[in-house]
């Protein structure tokens, strides 16, 4: 009994490590995407006419 949550315990752990390297990943792709939208954004207002 010990040994199957022993298991359980391991895998929930590894996976906690896994979907937390994949959730930085996506939040600093997310981020910098962001900022060089942003700024391609601020660099070409002066060219919009109204």
């Amino acid at each position: 009994m010990e040994e199957k949550i022993y298991k359980i315990m391991n895998g929930a752990g590894a996976m906690d490590i896994v979907l937390g390297v994949i959730t930085l990943v996506t939040g600093l792709t997310c981020g910098v995407l962001l900022i060089v939208n942003g700024a391609r954004l601020l660099a070409g207002k002066s060219k919009i006419l109204f």
